[in-house]
């Protein structure tokens, strides 16, 4: 703690903004110049929610996107000391959303950086983080947060030390990340980032499904169900609440590249189609089902779906972000069994529409219904695609903040880019190193992930 005049002199500050799909957010860390280098030193200072969608939503008025920061930029500079505002590094990372419509238009992520540049504050660029880089930040973000990365120093051993290193589970709008560091060297020939942080190195798995975030799902499944039920024009929802409707145009689809618009099934031209919930939890967990291709991994155990290749799932998990929003909405008290869950979701899937948005007045009716289509995914995606199984579900913990700070993988990208976690150890830990280990390599080594494209093309080819 700090008290007085004084002590605000040696705190720094970061401004990052997670420009996702469906919406951004800025978060605003502190931190003290007299510890810079040691871990979790950072704390989450503020957070704010910029109004309105995701900058990709900005395409045709791309100039609106720089305009929708303002608010949050305005509230951020209330919270730092104006002698100091200069000299705080800022920073847009934009994820899914953009690298779906990344090709189309550059004149976005040029819109938001003349925006930021009008502000006091040392602009450092605006870019699109590869699906890589979001999982390897998350997964820095939390082991920061939860100082995994020095508690682990005390430890002589190699498999000690990644057996107490969270793995990180992210669930965004259009795409889902999963993060760890798996046992041995099963990824050790370059096929994987190497990261050397504060004295040791780390190999980890990283691997981003695009077009497999929430809203994506949802989009992909609403245009099954309508594909299969051409030409009816009224389509049974099994995953939205009975006496819930929702009109969608077909065209729509064709706007989406997760939806693939050069789909010959998709019926031509502009019709509307009635999505009408059925509340029914077998045939929503059906449906959802074939939105993954798993028979692409045949009979190989190190596969998720779609032909990708993951090691066995190793350590304890944080699951943050939708993850955590979906399943706070079951009002399940943390670490319930497999079981337990399974239930909660089956009663949610059946209630009516009429009794959901009754018992839930405060819940956003857009997001309402869409808990038992979001809850069975996840299952889905852990359980089927995963592979985590009644047993080592219990290594997952749902949580969105990590003591002060939200999961994600704003503070890790912060931390990287302003080169905050040193290589080496920290003084205070170099009497536990093996000399060995604090080889001092100064930058995080991100060797992203061609090798896992290499990997992937010879173990499917």
């Amino acid at each position: 703690g700090h008290s007085g005049a004084g002590a605000r002199l040696l705190l720094l500050y970061g401004l990052v903004f997670d420009a996702g799909s469906s919406h951004t957010s800025l978060f605003v860390y502190e931190w003290d110049s007299d510890k810079e280098n040691d871990t979790a030193v950072v704390s989450q200072t503020l957070s704010c929610d910029v109004q309105g969608q995701g900058i990709s939503s900005y395409a045709n008025n791309p100039p609106e996107a720089g305009n929708s920061l303002r608010e949050c930029l305005h509230k951020a500079l209330m919270a730092v000391p104006a002698e100091k505002q200069r000299d705080v590094p800022a920073y847009l990372g934009a994820t899914a959303g953009m690298r779906l419509l990344s090709a189309a238009d550059p004149q976005v992520l040029a819109e938001v950086a003349k925006t930021m540049q009008e502000y006091p504050v040392a602009f450092k660029g605006a870019q699109i983080l590869s699906g890589e880089e979001e999982g390897a930040y998350g997964w820095i973000t939390i082991n920061y947060l939860l100082d995994s990365f020095t508690k682990v120093g005390q430890g002589w051993n190699g498999e000690w030390r990644a057996a107490n290193i969270f793995g990180a589970l992210d669930l965004g709008g259009a795409s889902t990340q999963i993060t760890f560091v798996p046992k041995g060297s099963v990824m050790s020939q370059n096929k994987s980032p190497e990261l050397t942080l504060y004295g040791y190195s780390y190999n980890i798995y990283t691997h981003s499904y695009l077009c497999y975030g929430q809203n994506e799902m949802l989009k992909r499944l609403a245009k099954e169900l309508i594909v299969e039920s051409f030409p009816s024009t009224r389509v049974q929802h099994p995953c939205y609440p009975k006496g819930y409707n929702e009109t969608v145009s077909v065209s729509s689809f064709r706007a989406s590249p997760c939806t693939d618009g050069s789909d010959p099934r998709l019926p031509r031209g502009d019709i509307n189609v009635t999505l009408e919930g059925s509340g029914n939890a077998s045939g929503c967990r059906a449906a959802i089902r074939k939105l993954f291709n798993f028979s692409a991994c045949g009979q190989s155990q190190e596969c998720t779906f779609d032909g990708v290749y993951q090691p066995p799932l190793r350590g304890q998990f944080i699951a943050f972000s939708a993850f955590y929003y979906n399943f706070k909405f079951l009002n399940l008290t943390e670490g319930q069994p497999l079981a337990v869950v399974r239930q909660a979701i089956e009663e949610l899937c059946t209630r009516s529409w009429e009794d959901l948005s009754s018992s839930y007045p405060k819940e956003n009716p857009k997001r309402l219904p869409k808990y038992c289509a979001n809850t069975n995914y996840i299952l889905i995606l852990l359980l089927h695609a995963y592979k985590f199984n009644e047993t080592s579900w219990n290594n997952i913990i749902f949580q969105m903040k990590v003591g002060s700070a939200d999961a994600g993988w704003t503070l890790g990208y912060m931390l990287n880019l302003t080169n905050m976690i040193p290589a080496e150890a920290p003084a205070s830990l170099k009497g536990h190193m093996p000399s060995l280990w604090a080889a001092a390599i100064t930058f995080i080594i991100l060797t992203l992930i061609l090798g896992l494209a290499a990997l992937l093309l010879l173990l499917w080819a």
